[in-house]
């Protein structure tokens, strides 16, 4: 597949955005900005970049509790998420929904999901009303490694199956569920072996390799808005941050995280588009400038967004 010297440059930009973004939350999180709780995906950057890049404003996704990435990817505004983080009435969900449970609908970010494989079900509805309204949209839903021990990993992959439904099943293989290694509850080395139980198709590729991740998203895409029926596709990565801000990753191995910062997914990519000649180091740094900009007038954007009123907590409430 040959990918446009545009198309490379775009997938560059989204993932130094999404990872600007993470990386700034975490300072603003660690000096007590920010209400609740936060997973992050610094790592996994080109699984959320290289599946989004692929995908129309009108195809949906549901990401988990970490998807800061994919809704970034998506194109979401940078203004209204931060907002979200500090709790703020501009927020994207008018600051009730903080990191785990984002959602924008006008870019078919349709929801995060705090509960593991919940978010499957869900996708399962959407993906069915694109078939039933003859759409040639598609859905994709995000979960790790964790999520494929649940009921609802394989009632969603039965069911998208049996109906044919344009519902795509991306797996981020990042070693742990929570604090679990996957060699302790995964007996296979792929877990998307298990997509054949269903007459799925699947693809195994290197997550901290965007292009890698953009072609194998691109065949599941094509598959799925022909009528095919639903895809898995797998993507081996890493974390680099615990499974939550604060978390001491006494369970990992010394030196693990170190030997996973060489295949840092955007250090890699501005290796190999240097190497191409398309783009130099002053235009990546241009590059990082712009989107700090961005990052930057979101945070100031947020600090200046007032709290919810009281009132708010009977708005949108339904009985």
């Amino acid at each position: 597949m040959k990918i446009s010297k545009d198309t490379k440059i775009d997938l560059l930009k989204r993932m130094i955005r999404v990872r600007t973004f993470e990386d700034d939350t975490t300072k603003i999180f660690s000096g007590g900005e920010m209400p609740g709780f936060l997973h992050l995906s610094q790592g996994e950057d080109a699984v959320a970049v290289g599946t989004c890049a692929n995908l129309r404003l009108e195809d949906a996704i549901y990401t988990t509790h970490r998807g800061h990435g994919c809704i970034i990817a998506k194109g979401a505004d940078l203004k209204p998420m931060m907002a979200e983080l500090f709790g703020r009435i501009a927020g994207c969900c008018k600051g009730r929904a903080g990191s785990m449970h984002f959602a924008d609908v006008k870019t078919g970010c349709m929801g995060s999901n705090g509960i593991v494989g919940e978010g499957m079900r869900i996708a399962l509805g959407t993906a069915f009303a694109q078939k039933y309204n003859k759409t040639d949209n598609c859905t994709a839903v995000y979960f790790g490694e964790g999520a494929t021990g649940t009921g609802s990993f394989h009632e969603s992959m039965n069911m998208a199956a049996i109906l044919k439904l344009p519902l795509i099943f991306v797996c981020s293989i990042n070693l742990y569920a929570q604090m679990t290694p996957k060699s302790d509850h995964v007996a296979i080395e792929n877990v998307s072996d298990r997509a054949a139980g269903y007459g799925m198709p699947a693809i195994v590729a290197d997550g901290n390799d965007v292009e890698a991740v953009y072609e194998a998203m691109a065949k599941a895409v094509k598959h799925a808005r022909e009528g095919k029926g639903p895809y898995m596709l797998e993507f081996k990565t890493y974390r680099h941050h615990g499974h939550f801000e604060g978390d001491p990753c006494n369970y990992r191995p010394a030196g693990e995280l170190e030997e996973w910062k060489k295949k840092d997914p955007i250090m890699l990519y501005e290796k190999k588009l240097a190497k191409e000649g398309v783009v130099d180091e002053k235009g990546i740094q241009k590059i990082r400038d712009e989107i700090k900009k961005e990052v930057d007038e979101a945070v100031d954007f947020a600090r200046k967004s007032p709290q919810p009123d009281i009132e708010e907590l009977y708005v949108d409430i339904l009985a």
